[in-house]
């Protein structure tokens, strides 16, 4: 059984303090490097990649996480605050310690990084 987006984030607040981002700030930038990931409490995130809207996440959704399982630790797109957010941010360290203390944490941050794959082969 997957977990529920809204058990996903109260795994993040459980690990981390939430950040308030306001609308039309930039969270990250295409071609930086990233030590963070993201899960959204409140709000929209929107995403660009090479200068193209790529997708939208919500609340329930996390983001972010390729610059903490990839070795180069770069970001593959730009993530801006499509609405007032809410954000709990994880560093690689509190990632790990949420996947070991409920292992379908991991489950769950995969099938949403396999999702948003997906979905971005058909923009292609």
């Amino acid at each position: 059984m997957m977990l529920e987006p809204l058990q996903t984030v109260m795994i993040f607040k459980k690990n981390c303090e939430p950040n308030t981002v306001s609308a039309g700030e930039v969270i990250f930038k295409q071609g930086e490097p990233g030590h963070l990931m993201y899960g959204i409490i409140e709000g929209e995130v929107q995403f660009i990649i090479d200068g193209k809207q790529a997708e939208t996440l919500k609340a329930g959704d996390v983001f972010g996480e390729g610059a903490i399982v990839n070795p180069d630790h770069t970001r593959r797109s730009t993530a801006t605050a499509k609405t007032d957010c809410v954000l709990a941010i994880l560093d690689k360290e509190r990632f790990m310690f949420a996947v070991q203390q409920t292992p379908m944490f991991a489950l769950e941050v995969m099938r949403s990084y396999s999702d948003r794959v997906n979905a971005l082969r058909h923009l292609i």
